[in-house]
């Protein structure tokens, strides 16, 4: 028994339509837009419930991966998080009127600035993460684990092939960054 979505019923329509046109593409990238609609939706509630807004939960996990003491300038935090430097500046400065970061002088250049995450930020950060992974696992049981290795690896691919041809050499804008 054939399973349909809603894409199938768009490109059947769409081939009725125009025929002479190969709606293969659209049938990856339409399902792929509806399936990130429903991950952000996901990723928005489980950083909600962990008292972060979406880019706070950006910056906090560049720190997080980076290792104790969880420092890192803001140039590589806008580099890791896609944002501008103009957009990383403002991120720091609400995130420090939040106790989220703070900003440290560099040891290694006094000229220099680190981004150093507070203990609140570690421990949102630490909540999101888990409730993140929590909530993606949900999303995600339909599917055998043969399945999940497998999509990953054409996912990969995909974003390779997607990068050589629309590049991110400018950072995204303060809406658009949902980097984990």
């Amino acid at each position: 028994m054939k399973h349909e979505d809603e894409v199938d019923r768009i490109i059947a329509d769409w081939e009725s339509a125009r025929p002479d046109l190969d709606f293969a593409p659209l049938a990856i990238f339409s399902r792929m837009w509806r399936v990130t609609k429903h991950i952000d939706r996901a990723r928005a509630q489980a950083f909600e419930r962990s008292g972060l807004m979406s880019w706070e939960f950006d910056v906090l996990a560049a720190l997080r991966r980076s290792g104790e003491p969880f420092r890192q300038s803001p140039k590589l935090l806008g580099q890791q998080t896609m944002v501008s430097s103009g957009t990383m500046t403002n991120r720091i400065d609400r995130m420090a009127e939040r106790d989220l970061v703070r900003r440290l002088t560099d040891p290694n250049d006094g000229r220099g600035v680190l981004v150093e995450m507070m203990p609140r930020g570690l421990t949102l950060v630490d909540a999101a993460i888990t409730r993140l992974t929590d909530s993606e696992e949900r999303l995600l049981s339909g599917i055998p684990k043969s399945e999940r290795d497998r999509l990953g690896v054409l996912l990969r691919r995909l974003a390779l092939s997607v990068d050589r041809y629309v590049p991110l050499s400018e950072p995204l804008g303060e809406a658009e960054s949902d980097v984990v």
